[in-house]
């Protein structure tokens, strides 16, 4: 149903690289980039993850409330993507771990400050 989210970035080419680097174990590749806007995902059939500089020309600002979670298909891929954005230069916004019975994940911020999961259910 999701077609791509959009996050705004002050940097082009470092998100590309991060957001790149990052979900490349899920498959992930710069699969458009048309020099404001760049589209990162598996496919262009599948849902992607968009990079951009703010059309209005003012500041990238990160959402309060919003945020990207990408399901990693395990507990220990959950560590080790967490790691990795780690690697990458992310921030810490709340180490891998049980939330909930049901609910496993490690959150972290982007560079440019928008917030992210990697999460597992059950």
């Amino acid at each position: 149903m999701i077609g791509y989210v959009t996050i705004g970035t002050a940097d082009m080419e470092k998100s590309k690289q991060f957001w790149g680097d990052l979900l490349e174990p899920l498959g992930g590749k710069l699969l458009m980039d048309i020099g404001r806007i760049a589209f990162i995902g598996s496919s262009m059939g599948e849902p992607m993850l968009a990079v951009c500089t703010p059309y209005d020309g003012n500041d990238a600002n990160i959402g309060n409330g919003h945020m990207l979670a990408f399901p990693a298909g395990s507990r220990d891929r959950v560590d080790s993507l967490y790691a990795r954005a780690m690697d990458l230069g992310a921030t810490d916004d709340g180490p891998s771990g049980e939330r909930m019975p049901t609910f496993y994940g490690g959150y972290f911020r982007d560079p440019d400050g928008n917030k992210a999961v990697f999460y597992h259910m059950g």
